[in-house]
């Protein structure tokens, strides 16, 4: 099958330190590759793939301080995109709605991999205007602000199986992973750890929109002793960081719609502590991959009785559910449906049991 990859432009493919849609993007295209398929990415100048390559820019935005309109290079991918639309049996969009009207007006076959919330209220019109439009879900609860589109399945996100490995935990520390936001509840995670009197490591990048909020809430919360700061790490650094760590913290207030550091912690044998919010209930097994709580003190508890949860087998259950293999198999799947749906008018739905 003849495939385009359209990857967001503000980080590399895979991405140098913290990135999510990217690193999947990556994760999926070598992949699919790795299975047959001729691909093509369409992404960062800096990126590394085993697929044709078309470079948009020298470097992705975030790590590029000349770029100060993001969208200009979207537009510019677009254009590159759809000047070669006809070579590909589809193309597999990562970014967002920006192609839609492009979309509509070539009529080639095409699927959207949704990777944000969805509960803002201007996406409804946007949506609306768009009904057509082939779209995949990352997580089933991911929909349910508008279950109306046309979706076509839900996959969820996948990793190379040597990517991480099982470690045995014996850091005896906590850790937070990812991004500091205030969705994501950082703050919960040191008032947690400081109860728990477990030493909790932070390994997160600050976005602008976010700085605000760590310098007035998160940084004065570091002079506790039970709190470490590390900043962003890379791959390498995340396998020990992840494999050593007693439990990951994601006491989130947010409806995730993945959370692609549940199922890292999960390939490194290390259970989560989480909130029931979003995808969270589809990704953590309750008393096998993790512990799901409900408020501060059901953490604090929880911390104390995560050690019990088998390493072993939440790495069985992350190569059985979570690995690149299956993930580029499903998508190939509605790759299929969407091309069968183009031949005979008819879409289907199937999601993820």
């Amino acid at each position: 099958m003849r495939i385009a990859q359209v990857a967001p432009l503000y980080e590399c493919v895979p991405p140098k330190l913290y990135g999510g849609t990217e690193r999947v993007v990556a994760y999926l295209t070598d992949e699919l590759v790795r299975q047959g398929h001729d691909v093509t990415l369409f992404s960062s100048g800096d990126s590394v793939t085993l697929a044709e390559h078309v470079p948009i820019g020298r470097s992705a935005i975030r790590l590029d301080p000349d770029c100060r309109d993001p969208l200009s290079r979207h537009f510019v991918m677009l254009e590159r995109v759809f000047a070669r639309v006809h070579e590909f049996d589809v193309v597999h969009f990562h970014i967002d709605y920006l192609h839609f009207p492009l979309s509509r007006r070539y009529g080639e076959p095409n699927l959207t991999t949704l990777h944000g919330r969805l509960d803002i209220p201007e996406l409804k019109e946007l949506y609306d205007e768009f009904p057509g439009m082939a779209v995949a879900s990352i997580s089933n609860a991911q929909r349910r602000p508008l279950p109306h589109l046309n979706w076509q399945g839900t996959v969820y996100h996948g990793l190379p199986l040597d990517l991480y490995e099982c470690g045995r935990g014996t850091g005896g520390y906590l850790v937070f992973c990812g991004r500091i936001a205030e969705e994501k509840r950082p703050d919960r995670a040191i008032r947690i750890a400081e109860r728990a009197g477990v030493k909790l490591l932070i390994a997160a990048k600050i976005d602008r929109a976010d700085r605000e909020y760590f310098d007035n809430v998160i940084g004065p919360m570091l002079h506790s002793p039970w709190v470490e700061y590390i900043g962003e790490i890379d791959d390498a650094e995340k396998r020990e960081f992840l494999g050593n760590a007693l439990a990951l913290l994601f006491p989130i207030d947010w409806p995730e719609p993945f959370g692609l550091v549940l199922i890292e912690a999960m390939a490194s044998g290390t259970p989560t502590i989480a909130y029931p919010l979003g995808s969270v209930p589809e990704i953590v097994e309750h008393g096998v991959t993790g512990l799901i709580v409900r408020n501060e003190t059901q953490a604090v508890e929880a911390v104390e009785r995560v050690a019990t949860l088998d390493r072993a087998r939440c790495r069985a259950i992350f190569e059985r559910r979570f690995s690149v293999e299956r993930m580029a198999s499903d998508y190939v799947r509605l790759y299929e449906r969407v091309l069968e749906a183009a031949a005979s008018g008819r879409t289907r739905d199937e999601r993820v049991a």
